[in-house]
């Protein structure tokens, strides 16, 4: 579900904001690290489109963002994670990659597994049978050997830098 939220923008400002842009897409990410270096990552094939990123999800109405990541902890690994900390909230404009008329809000929490992993970690990107709209695989992420183009979308590509600088 998309977070769809009017704009109202004053006659001064509508001039220097993208006038096609009128709902929010508000996602929340967690970034789960393991011995210093390794960070969890998300494979998956959604939308006809192969991507990699941080798992999370999309933020439903009624629903705060660590709320959120709680809700989408169970829906894609089936078992609860601890939020640490905020890391990070998109403080620049980025139109959302699939709704033209959406600005995307990236919010990415430090959490960690509060049981040992009990989800198949992969070695291996894409680790599924077939390229079908939900497929999901996720594995840990060498911080040492990272490069931007390792990630699919441009917030998390800045995440990753602020993680290098953060842990290396």
């Amino acid at each position: 579900m998309i977070l769809r939220i009017s704009l109202i923008i004053s006659d001064q400002k509508l001039d220097q904001m993208e006038t096609d842009i009128n709902n929010f897409n508000i996602r929340v990410y967690a970034i789960i690290m393991k011995d210093s270096y390794y960070v969890l990552i998300s494979d998956e094939y959604m939308m006809d489109m192969e991507m990699t990123k941080f798992p999370g999800g999309g933020l439903r109405f009624g629903e705060g963002p660590a709320d959120c990541l709680r809700r989408e902890a169970m829906e894609e690994f089936s078992q609860e994670i601890e939020i640490i900390r905020h890391y990070y909230t998109t403080d620049f404009f980025q139109r959302s990659l699939f709704f033209k008329d959406h600005q995307l809000i990236s919010i990415y929490y430090l959490s960690r597994f509060t049981e040992p992993v009990r989800f198949k970690i992969s070695t291996k990107p894409f680790d599924f049978r077939e390229m079908k709209n939900g497929n999901q695989s996720f594995r840990w992420a060498d911080l040492r050997k990272m490069v931007t183009e390792d990630l699919t979308f441009p917030i998390d590509r800045i995440v990753l830098g602020m993680l290098k600088k953060d842990c290396l």
